[in-house]
């Protein structure tokens, strides 16, 4: 197979976006949209990537890594001129190069292996993305010869009435043959309005030199969305959102409302789980099979087992093994691991900490900072309490342990096996194996003390 290059166009400011952050680096669905573009360019086979970076470069690199190598247009004139800055990469390499915007995040790998393909098919220079449009008004016109081949793209300013008719349109995306590219590229001229070098006179250049130039029509003409503002943004979202909706249900996913219905490109979710309306899963997420997921849910970066219950809870950067369950109201904070056959009960909060197999945190309790083992119950109203006002501590309870109600855990202290903690007690102190540990005032009754009540008591 021939070398295959891309370069991705991401060096715009983005002024219409009115934002501070660098426009391809807003997010489509948890996913800076240079991201998805680079996801879809490596998946279609393109092993060389270049980035054209200007405005933001910093933010850019730190965010694709070292998954690109990277060109900086110091000035902005033109897509011309933003693919030249390539040419000590790539000029004069033998191969097949794309080039496509920063800002699309909606094409697919699947396009852009069609592209190649027909590209390389026909033996073209270049081979132009293109698309029907019910309503082609402002974009570019693509005038094909008797052959099928490109005669020439007509922006909607200079088409006659029979070109303004055409419903095929240019995406602005684009494959070439890598050396042709280059050798063209330093002939673009910048005589135009705007003083800048445009990328389809490439194609014009290409046609005078009686070169082939194809075009390959994309079945969806929503892909090609480039972002430019807030709107188009929020476009791009919602068909991004439906299209990983369905491929989670086709998948095997049961999503009850996949309209209202929110999950990240990263996620993972495994077959037979159900999905209510209002859940939010994001990053990097793994859920497994035959788990319910209630309304309203948010999960973020976790990774939950098997036939897991989560009822209208937040869950972030957490553990929940099989056949748990938490809710509702209840809220896991980084860092904590939730063991097999686990109960966690209404408005309760899990925070670093470690819940053993089978035990329960029934409601109204905060486990901050503790390791509880196997087989606990947790009586409602529990506080682990971890912090003294400068450090955090840990508390530990041992396997079979009992806490009762409304019970202090004063950190740093261990509880051993088999222990019960009695309720109403603040404990502060070491609770040895088998031993009860109770800390509160012994009761006391004040007989007659209602006679001593004055009368606007009464």
């Amino acid at each position: 197979m021939a070398n295959r290059f891309a370069v991705v166009l991401a060096a715009g400011q983005g002024t219409r976006m009115k934002s501070k952050l660098y426009k391809v680096l807003h997010k489509v669905c948890g996913k800076a949209m240079v991201e998805h573009v680079i996801d879809q360019v490596e998946e279609a086979g393109f092993d060389h990537v270049v980035t054209i970076v200007g405005h933001g470069a910093d933010s850019v690199k730190q965010v694709i890594g070292e998954r690109s190598e990277y060109v900086l247009q110091a000035e902005q004139l033109g897509t011309g001129h933003a693919v030249l800055q390539a040419q000590e990469a790539l000029g004069g390499k033998a191969g097949t190069t794309l080039v496509i915007c920063g800002d699309t995040p909606l094409l697919t790998s699947e396009t852009l292996a069609a592209l190649v393909k027909h590209h390389e098919s026909e033996s073209a220079k270049a081979t132009i993305l293109t698309a029907h449009a019910d309503n082609p008004f402002g974009y570019g016109r693509i005038i094909r010869n008797t052959e099928d081949f490109v005669e020439k793209i007509v922006e909607q300013k200079d088409a006659s009435e029979a070109e303004a008719a055409v419903q095929e349109i240019n995406t602005g995306t684009y494959v070439f043959d890598n050396e042709a590219l280059f050798e063209v590229l330093s002939l673009v001229k910048n005589d135009n309005s705007q003083g800048e070098y445009y990328l389809p006179d490439v194609i014009e250049i290409l046609k005078k030199q009686g070169e082939i130039v194809a075009a390959y029509q994309m079945a969806d003409m929503a892909e090609a969305l480039g972002v430019n503002d807030r709107v188009a943004l929020a476009e791009a979202s919602t068909k991004m959102k439906k299209r990983i909706n369905e491929k989670q249900m086709r998948n095997g996913v049961t999503l009850l409302d996949p309209d209202n219905t929110y999950i990240e490109s990263t996620v993972v979710i495994g077959s037979d789980t159900i999905v209510e309306p209002g859940v939010v899963l994001k990053g990097n997420t793994v859920i497994g099979e035959d788990c319910f997921i209630g309304a309203n849910s948010e999960i973020r970066d976790s990774k939950i087992g098997n036939r897991v219950r989560v009822t209208s809870s937040n869950i972030e950067e957490a553990t929940m093994a099989d056949d748990s369950n938490i809710g509702p109201f209840s809220h896991l904070r980084p860092n904590s691991v939730v063991g097999e056959k686990v109960h966690i009960g209404n408005f309760v909060e899990i925070k670093n900490s470690s819940l053993g197999n089978d035990t329960k945190v029934g409601h109204l309790t905060y486990v901050g900072d503790a390791d509880l083992g196997e087989n606990i119950n947790v009586g409602c109203g529990t506080v682990f309490v971890n912090y003294d006002g400068q450090k955090k501590h840990r508390a530990t309870i041992g396997d079979n342990s009992f806490i009762g109600c409304n019970v202090n855990v004063i950190a740093p202290v261990t509880v051993g096996k088999n222990a019960f903690l009695a309720a109403g007690s603040t404990i502060t102190k070491n609770v040895p194996d088998e031993a009860m540990g109770i800390a509160r005032c012994r009761q006391e009754n004040k007989d007659g003390y209602w006679g001593k009540l004055p009368p606007s008591r009464k």
